[in-house]
């Protein structure tokens, strides 16, 4: 994010509807916010060339479904731009093991050897966190910084030009996120949070991955893979770039 609009790292599909809104001057005073922190030596994720995975792993024409979470994991090696998602390698955080129960109980699919959700996004999962950075242990610390206005842009941009899509709302900061879909347009599933503190009270039972797969097919859309593949063929597929 500079001051250029040439200079802006977004997947060309979303650059061509989102990329103005990083000009705006909240977006400059993040990026500056962003730099002090970094010159002041706090360990911000994920990296810089990691902030805008979900976009450029699931070009806005490819998107089918949408999963949004609220900010990146704060702990070392762990965010990596996909909401929910760890590196190969990394352990799988608990929420992300509740989701994997889930799929497991809807669909039988057996629990993946890693927590990388870097095949779904490529399949069309749009894995979109509100907020794209934080600081090393401390969650939430970069919310109402700018990334919020961002990211419910792009949010109510695909909403409004894309028909048909799937929205996953898990807890109630998603589902204040995705007021601006329409239902009429897009299945919109809600859900209490997989976090261990909620997904007790809904989140286990509420069908949501066999649900798109449901209205995706009814659309005449192949619905989604919602296997992984096993660790060393993502970690290939990582290499690969």
């Amino acid at each position: 994010m500079a001051g250029d609009a040439d200079r802006i790292r977004l997947e060309p599909s979303w650059k061509a509807r989102i990329g103005d809104w990083l000009l705006r001057p909240e977006m400059r005073e993040l990026a500056a916010f962003l730099r002090q922190r970094k010159a002041a030596g706090v360990p911000v994720y994920p990296p810089g060339p990691r902030i805008f995975a979900a976009f450029d792993a699931t070009p806005f024409d490819q998107v089918k479904v949408v999963i949004l979470g609220q900010d990146p994991y704060h702990g070392p090696g762990q965010a990596h731009g996909l909401c929910f998602s760890v590196l190969p390698g990394v352990a799988v955080p608990p929420s992300l093991e509740n989701i994997f129960k889930e799929i497991e109980d809807e669909l039988g699919i057996p629990r993946p050897d890693h927590g990388c959700l870097l095949p779904w996004a490529r399949r069309g999962v749009l894995l979109l966190n509100a907020v794209l950075t934080v600081e090393q242990g401390r969650a939430g610390s970069h919310q109402g910084r700018g990334w919020e206005g961002f990211t419910d842009h792009a949010i109510e941009t695909l909403a409004h030009e894309r028909e048909g899509l799937v929205f996953m709302l898990w807890g109630s900061y998603a589902q204040a996120k995705g007021k601006v879909i329409d239902p009429r347009r897009h299945r919109v599933l809600k859900a209490p949070h997989p976090s261990p503190l909620s997904a007790y009270r809904g989140f286990f039972g509420c069908g949501h991955f066999a649900a798109a797969n449901r209205y995706l097919v009814q659309r005449g859309q192949a619905p989604i893979d919602w296997s992984l593949p096993p660790r060393a063929e993502v970690e290939a597929m990582l290499a690969a770039g």
